[in-house]
């Protein structure tokens, strides 16, 4: 594994237990945010580790699905998870209404735990 899919996946990994940290501390908003950057860093990680960089983050989320899903590598599922985190991160960083509950960021934060593994696990694969 490249140096920097690995470095990034340790930032996915920080910020999955920043996410829990924040959630334990009643902070759901910023929860749901860093558990969509943990899920970012994993997934700018593989597209590395194949030798893709992108910019903005829908060009991230568009490179998972045509690399990873769309081929079968990666469960259709975890597109749709990086999607709809990408939205509730925009609500919760930007949004002065946002209404997020606890139960609203541990889901995410369960999804951002589960995408983190499949990433690792199909970079582990031969």
């Amino acid at each position: 594994m490249k140096a920097a899919t690995t470095k990034l996946l340790a930032k996915a990994d920080r910020a999955l237990a920043a996410a829990q940290s924040l959630l334990d501390h009643g902070d759901p908003e910023f929860a749901i945010s860093r558990a969509y950057y943990a899920m970012y860093y994993a997934a700018t990680g593989i597209l590395h580790e194949r030798g893709l960089a992108f910019r903005k983050h829908t060009a991230i989320h568009a490179a998972v699905a045509e690399h990873f899903t769309r081929t079968g590598a990666l469960d259709p599922k975890y597109h749709r998870w990086i999607l709809d985190a990408f939205d509730a991160r925009i609500t919760a960083d930007y949004g002065v209404e946002a209404d997020f509950t606890a139960q609203d960021a541990a889901l995410r934060i369960d999804r951002a735990r589960e995408f983190a593994a499949a990433v690792r696990k199909l970079l582990q694969a031969p």
